[in-house]
């Protein structure tokens, strides 16, 4: 089984400008090679049959992706309309600003088949395309935001992947996302 890390994925997890909430110690090169010669300790079903994650110890610094929301820290929130890429619509997003997570203990890596790859325009030559990567604490997924899975729904044309939403995951998200949030 190969794996690529994917345009989309390289520029957010290994930006040119390095950032505190992305993978640290680790190039993007170093990374793919990682995942292609170490077996994952877990693999997942994600949210669709084209979607695999792999779940691997933290082999570097990485910090946790999200913290929980608290009376003592919910004056650190920020939001903005963002978009992932220059053809995406920007949305609503919000993250804390001023906190620093504990180093996560698993790198929960999303992975899409080489077809739904072609399907989004993005043909590769290996089998796994990674698509993100989650920074946890436990071996598990993080729910997917609720406007990722929006935007999901809205198909390829929008920078989503063209399944439609599970009302019940939607609303574990919902769940989720209320009570925790990303940091930068």
């Amino acid at each position: 089984m190969s794996i690529f890390l994917t345009p989309f994925a390289r520029t957010r997890l290994f930006p040119r400008t390095p950032r505190a909430n992305t993978i640290r110690d680790c190039s993007a090169e170093e990374f793919e090679a990682y995942l292609n010669t170490h077996a994952p300790d877990r693999v997942l079903d994600g949210y669709a049959p084209f979607c695999k994650l792999h779940v691997y110890r933290n082999w570097t610094s990485t910090r946790c992706l999200t913290v929980p929301v608290t009376e003592d820290n919910r004056h650190l929130l920020r939001s903005a309309y963002e978009a992932r890429s220059r053809e995406e619509l920007p949305v609503l997003v919000r993250w804390f600003e001023g906190v620093e997570p504990p180093v996560a203990d698993y790198l929960v890596v999303i992975l899409y088949d080489r077809e739904q790859m072609a399907k989004e325009g993005s043909p590769i030559d290996a089998d796994w395309g990674v698509v993100g990567c989650l920074y946890t604490a436990t071996p598990e997924e993080i729910p997917m935001a609720p406007i990722t899975m929006m935007r999901n729904a809205l198909g390829v044309e929008e920078g989503g992947s063209g399944v439609a939403i599970d009302r019940d995951a939607y609303q574990r998200a919902v769940q989720f996302w209320e009570s925790n949030a990303n940091w930068r």
